[in-house]
């Protein structure tokens, strides 16, 4: 144990020190960070953030590192940007977007969770990292691993949309293609991080690991002006990061930073893989694992590691979870480009198309202040647009000609016009 930081049991309390380790050696549950918050208070403040750098490491103070620990890896601090175009579209009045498919390096949010993990990678000292993913995470520990010279490992199921496969092995990385899904790809990682001396970051690293996704809450509140939102919509997977984003509400809370308020929290997931959501929609605390099916890959986590605590969460603030289908993934995808200039992935297409059915269906207002979050970079699932854009025929580097397809644009209702010519 640290004077900081420690493990600790998520369900019995027991506490485990700090090492590499995920799971409770007593009851078998998850481990958990768990900080001393009394501590922390002199040394996370709003005037020692200010000052911190511009991306993750500024909110170190309730990060598992040590105090000596020199950050080479920037990460977060993303763009949090009012969407009022998007919420004309879905009638809100007050919706607002975190944006982290322009997180560093690798253009998603787990370049956050990587930073940590492999931070504590090194402080145990190993040299070779993995981990298990489907897509955005190998993306991540390629890149980081390859800054801080690290050996990687990483395994992904063998059907990854292309994009993914190629932006893990630029960085050098030994890539893994599992044939399976990713609950196979997870169950192998895991018995090679309990044979081999190396560091899992989803498995035996996964408590420090998860404590990255914090810095999304802390961002949220710090850009509201140190304020917390009324509703928050959040893409799940594992369903860590809903947890990890509230988790960050509640030590801001406590350290007096922000005022005390409850912030509800709504889940989204693609039908073809939706766990959780109909979890909270069954009103069960048990998540039954599914088969997946779904174009949102980075979501198709059939048996979420922390789906109970996401379910929990969402219930005890009041929030809701919802499921959309491919077509409106899709379909949220080019809405949130064509009215916001964001263009996201999958998972952030899932995001989108559940935050327009709860402004739909009355679980958010359209005045409360919501943020919804965009998680992943839309250069990473090209392939689901495939078809969706015909190529117009290239005219001649003319005047008339560009006239004429002005014309045909017009007729064929495309709204292109000459005004202001």
């Amino acid at each position: 144990m640290t004077t900081v930081y420690e493990l600790r049991c998520r369900e019995c309390g027991k506490t485990c020190g700090v090492q590499p380790l995920s799971i409770c050696d007593e009851c078998f549950s998850p481990l958990e960070v768990a900080f001393d918050l009394e501590y922390a208070r002199t040394r996370f403040t709003r005037e020692a953030v200010s000052q911190g750098p511009l991306n993750m490491w500024r909110y170190r103070a309730l990060l598992p590192v040590s105090d000596d620990y020199v950050p080479r890896t920037p990460a977060g601090f993303t763009p949090l940007v009012p969407a009022p175009q998007l919420a004309a579209h879905v009638g809100a009045r007050n919706l607002y977007i975190k944006n982290d498919a322009v997180c560093m390096p690798t253009l998603s949010f787990k370049d956050r969770v990587v930073a940590v993990a492999l931070a504590n990678a090194q402080a145990f000292g190993f040299d070779t990292v993995g981990c298990s993913s489907t897509g955005n995470l190998a993306n991540a520990v390629a890149a980081q691993a390859a800054r801080l010279g690290l050996k990687t490992f990483i395994l992904v199921p063998a059907d990854l949309e292309p994009a993914k496969i190629l932006n893990t092995q630029v960085y050098g990385a030994t890539l893994v293609r599992v044939d399976g899904s990713y609950d196979h790809v997870n169950r192998l990682s895991s018995q090679i991080a309990d044979r081999y001396s190396c560091g899992f970051v989803n498995v035996n690293l996964r408590p420090y690991y998860a404590e990255g996704s914090k810095t999304v809450g802390f961002e949220i509140a710090e850009q509201l002006g140190w304020r917390l939102p009324d509703n928050v919509v959040v893409p799940m997977a594992g369903g860590s990061l809903i947890t990890k984003i509230r988790k960050a509400f509640d030590e801001l809370i406590a350290l007096g930073i922000v005022e005390n308020k409850e912030v509800r929290f709504f889940g989204a997931q693609a039908t073809g893989c939706s766990p959780i959501a109909t979890a909270v929609k069954n009103g069960s605390e048990f998540i039954e694992p599914q088969r997946p099916n779904t174009i949102a890959r980075s979501l198709a986590i059939g048996n979420p590691a922390d789906g109970v605590y996401a379910a929990r969460a969402i219930r005890k603030t009041g929030g809701w979870a919802e499921d959309v289908s491919d077509v409106e993934i899709v379909s949220a995808i080019q809405e949130l480009a064509e009215t916001e200039g964001i263009f996201t992935e999958t998972a952030g297409g899932v995001t989108t198309a559940v935050t327009a059915r709860l402004y739909a269906h009355g679980r958010i207002q359209p005045d409360e202040l919501t943020v919804t979050c965009i998680t992943g970079n839309g250069l990473k699932t090209t392939d689901c647009l495939n078809g969706a854009y015909e190529q117009n025929k290239a005219i001649r580097p003319r005047l008339a000609d560009f006239e004429e397809f002005v014309e045909e644009q017009t007729a064929a209702s495309q709204g292109l016009s000459l005004a202001g010519r």
